[in-house]
């Protein structure tokens, strides 16, 4: 029999053991209990979050090809439903939605009126979340859910959240979530995980929710072959993941290499596309714009996803602070590596590579950070 390695935070209780059909049960007792399913599907060529409605939405016996600035879908050798690393979305999509209505105004022949726009209440079940994303949920929690300030419209679309997160088997080119100690398995902000094998899923819980959920659906005590079969899988991603960030004193090493030339030259690559910063899944940057109609009658006022990336995101008094990508760039990294721990008390970063593989020009982050940091910075 093959050995197997402890994994870090290894849950001791017996886990219960799933036929692939029991999850389709459980999606039918969401929908049933009034959650808004929302897990992976196939669209465009991508595996994305969206709302799905029965087993069958699932991609089952896809893939995933990334490196940096590519990512390909490809026929799996295996038929399971979750093996694949992660795509262009996030669950940041669900909680921080892209563009959410604030305030109306509209024309009357009494003249203007005014009204705020309530956010309407939502259960949601997230089906499919990583380690990495998990880990992403807490970072914005702290973010929208602090002492000091709570973002009312996020913890509307919080509050009420079900997370069946899933234990990567597999990983991208691109994860580097080991670095970041986020994965690549779950160990908590879930209230259920599954491990997926041959014919079914070793099934954990977290929350009396979740297992109460497990209790009401049928499943055996998993077996000691089942248990080591689960094991053997979640070996896989230790193996493949490659790709490093050296983390130790990372902070102020980045802080002094502010005036490295090598900044000019990420920004002789650097497009300015913002797809790092929209990709992330713990990125928050935003504006309000007015949005009128046609007759101009009606007037709503919008939160909208933004990004340091955009030339006007800086702009202050009588221009940007920032003009030009060599200073928006370093911004960026720095913020989401540096500034983010005096903020809100950790990275901004959970390794999970959207940024290097979603970016056109393929700019890797971990490569960018280890030669900023292994030169002197410029006199």
């Amino acid at each position: 029999m093959e050995s197997v390695h402890p994994i870090p935070g290894q849950p001791q209780t017996t886990p219960t053991y799933w036929s692939r059909q029991v999850l389709g049960l459980l999606i039918e007792d969401l929908r049933r209990d009034g959650y808004t399913v929302i897990g992976p599907r196939i669209d465009q060529g991508a595996i994305v979050y969206e709302e799905i409605d029965n087993l069958s939405d699932l991609p089952l016996g896809w893939t995933d090809e990334q490196s940096p600035g590519s990512y390909r879908l490809n026929k799996a050798s295996r038929e399971r439903y979750f093996d694949y690393a992660v795509g262009p979305h996030s669950w940041k999509k669900f909680l921080f939605p892209p563009r959410v209505p604030l305030m109306e105004t509209k024309k009357t022949v009494d003249g203007w009126t005014m009204k705020e726009i309530p956010t309407k209440p939502t259960k949601l079940a997230f089906l499919g979340a990583r380690a990495c994303e998990l880990a992403a949920i807490a970072i914005q929690d702290n973010v929208f859910l602090s002492k000091s300030y709570t973002d009312s419209i996020y913890q509307s679309r919080r509050q009420d959240n079900l997370i069946v997160a899933v234990n990567c088997t597999t990983a991208a080119s691109t994860c580097f979530c080991t670095s970041m100690d986020t994965g690549p398995r779950c160990t908590t902000g879930y209230d259920i995980v599954l491990t997926e094998i041959e014919n079914g899923f070793l099934v954990e819980t977290k929350s009396e929710i979740g297992a109460n959920m497990v209790r009401s659906l049928p499943g055996s005590i998993a077996s000691a072959e089942q248990m080591h079969e689960a094991e053997l899988a979640l070996q896989g991603p230790l193996h493949k993941i490659s790709r490093r960030m050296e983390t130790k004193d990372l902070k102020e090493k980045l802080l002094q290499q502010l005036d490295n030339p090598h900044w000019e030259d990420i920004a002789s690559r650097c497009l300015g596309c913002t797809n790092c910063t929209l990709v992330c899944p713990t990125c928050f940057c935003h504006s309000v714009e007015e949005v009128t109609d046609l007759t101009q009658d009606r007037i709503v006022r919008e939160r909208q996803w933004d990004s340091c990336f955009n030339l006007a995101f800086s702009h202050s008094g009588g221009g940007s602070v920032r003009n030009d990508i060599r200073s928006r760039y370093r911004q960026w990294m720095t913020h989401k590596l540096a500034y983010w721990i005096d903020q809100f008390g950790s990275s901004g970063c959970v390794g999970c590579g959207r940024c290097i593989t979603w970016c056109p020009v393929g700019i890797d982050l971990t490569t960018e950070v280890a030669t900023l940091i292994s030169r002197e910075t410029s006199e």
